[in-house]
Protein backbone atom coordinates (compact mmCIF):
# COMPACT_ATOMS: atom_id res chain seq x y z
CA UNK A 1 0.00 0.00 0.00
CA UNK A 2 1.52 3.55 -0.93
CA UNK A 3 2.17 6.17 2.03
CA UNK A 4 0.22 8.16 3.11
CA UNK A 5 1.94 11.44 4.64
CA UNK A 6 -0.18 14.21 6.70
CA UNK A 7 2.24 16.91 7.05
CA UNK A 8 2.04 20.81 7.41
CA UNK A 9 3.78 22.88 4.84
CA UNK A 10 4.78 25.46 6.99
CA UNK A 11 6.89 23.12 9.42
CA UNK A 12 10.52 22.48 9.11
CA UNK A 13 10.24 18.91 9.97
CA UNK A 14 7.67 17.91 8.04
CA UNK A 15 9.57 19.96 4.71
CA UNK A 16 12.83 17.75 6.07
CA UNK A 17 11.07 14.39 5.93
CA UNK A 18 9.03 14.81 2.52
CA UNK A 19 12.84 15.97 1.33
CA UNK A 20 13.94 11.75 2.46
CA UNK A 21 10.84 10.42 0.86
CA UNK A 22 12.18 12.31 -2.58
CA UNK A 23 15.23 11.98 -2.22
CA UNK A 24 14.45 7.76 -1.62
CA UNK A 25 12.00 7.90 -4.23
CA UNK A 26 9.33 6.63 -2.13
CA UNK A 27 5.89 7.29 -3.15
CA UNK A 28 3.30 9.08 -0.84
CA UNK A 29 0.05 11.30 -0.95
CA UNK A 30 0.77 14.33 1.20
CA UNK A 31 -2.11 15.45 2.48
CA UNK A 32 -2.18 19.08 4.22
CA UNK A 33 -3.06 17.88 8.28
CA UNK A 34 -4.85 21.46 9.01
CA UNK A 35 -6.56 21.45 5.97
CA UNK A 36 -7.79 17.69 5.83
CA UNK A 37 -7.20 16.29 9.23
CA UNK A 38 -7.54 12.85 9.60
CA UNK A 39 -10.85 11.77 10.97
CA UNK A 40 -11.93 9.82 14.34
CA UNK A 41 -11.89 6.77 12.71
CA UNK A 42 -8.53 6.66 10.66
CA UNK A 43 -6.50 8.85 13.76
CA UNK A 44 -7.68 5.39 16.10
CA UNK A 45 -6.35 3.05 12.91
CA UNK A 46 -3.28 4.76 12.82
CA UNK A 47 -2.98 4.81 16.56
CA UNK A 48 -3.63 1.08 16.79
CA UNK A 49 -1.17 -0.11 14.29
CA UNK A 50 1.53 2.46 15.48
CA UNK A 51 2.10 -0.20 18.71
CA UNK A 52 2.49 3.52 20.33
CA UNK A 53 1.33 5.53 23.36
CA UNK A 54 -1.61 7.98 22.32
CA UNK A 55 0.19 10.82 23.90
CA UNK A 56 2.88 10.23 21.63
CA UNK A 57 0.24 11.97 18.73
CA UNK A 58 0.34 14.94 20.07
CA UNK A 59 2.30 18.32 19.47
CA UNK A 60 3.26 18.95 22.59
CA UNK A 61 5.20 21.94 21.47
CA UNK A 62 2.14 22.93 19.88
CA UNK A 63 0.44 26.46 20.83
CA UNK A 64 -2.26 24.43 20.84
CA UNK A 65 -1.71 22.10 22.64
CA UNK A 66 -0.47 24.94 25.48
CA UNK A 67 -3.65 27.10 24.98
CA UNK A 68 -5.74 24.52 25.82
CA UNK A 69 -3.60 23.36 28.63
CA UNK A 70 -2.85 19.74 27.84
CA UNK A 71 -0.18 18.73 29.37
CA UNK A 72 -1.99 17.38 32.78
CA UNK A 73 -4.62 16.24 30.69
CA UNK A 74 -3.62 14.19 28.51
CA UNK A 75 -2.17 12.37 31.47
CA UNK A 76 -5.92 11.84 32.92
CA UNK A 77 -7.82 11.47 30.33
CA UNK A 78 -9.23 8.26 28.73
CA UNK A 79 -8.28 7.24 24.99
CA UNK A 80 -11.70 7.93 23.42
CA UNK A 81 -11.46 11.63 24.98
CA UNK A 82 -7.91 12.25 23.49
CA UNK A 83 -9.11 10.63 20.00
CA UNK A 84 -11.81 13.22 19.85
CA UNK A 85 -9.54 15.88 20.81
CA UNK A 86 -6.83 14.61 18.23
CA UNK A 87 -9.60 14.65 15.88
CA UNK A 88 -10.97 18.34 16.36
CA UNK A 89 -7.42 19.93 15.29
CA UNK A 90 -4.54 18.94 12.86
CA UNK A 91 -2.56 21.33 14.68
CA UNK A 92 -2.78 19.15 17.42
CA UNK A 93 -1.32 16.19 16.04
CA UNK A 94 2.37 15.67 15.93
CA UNK A 95 3.58 16.09 12.29
CA UNK A 96 4.77 14.69 10.13
CA UNK A 97 2.02 11.36 10.62
CA UNK A 98 3.25 8.50 8.07
CA UNK A 99 1.55 5.57 7.49
CA UNK A 100 0.88 2.54 4.74
CA UNK A 101 -1.60 1.62 7.05
CA UNK A 102 0.29 -1.26 8.55
CA UNK A 103 3.06 0.47 9.87
CA UNK A 104 3.15 4.15 11.01
CA UNK A 105 5.79 7.09 11.96
CA UNK A 106 4.94 10.10 14.41
CA UNK A 107 7.39 12.99 13.29
CA UNK A 108 10.67 12.47 11.25
CA UNK A 109 14.10 11.18 12.73
CA UNK A 110 16.00 9.75 9.42
CA UNK A 111 17.55 7.14 11.25
CA UNK A 112 13.72 5.72 12.13
CA UNK A 113 12.44 6.89 8.71
CA UNK A 114 15.83 4.35 7.00
CA UNK A 115 14.74 1.81 8.94
CA UNK A 116 10.83 2.02 8.47
CA UNK A 117 9.86 3.36 5.02
CA UNK A 118 13.04 2.27 2.90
Amino acid sequence: MALTFYWYPKCGTCRKAKKWLDEQQISYEDIHIVENPPSREKLEEIYKNSGLELKKFFNTSGQKYRELGLKDKVKTASEDELLDLLSTDGMLIKRPLTTDGAKVTVGFKEDEFEKVWK
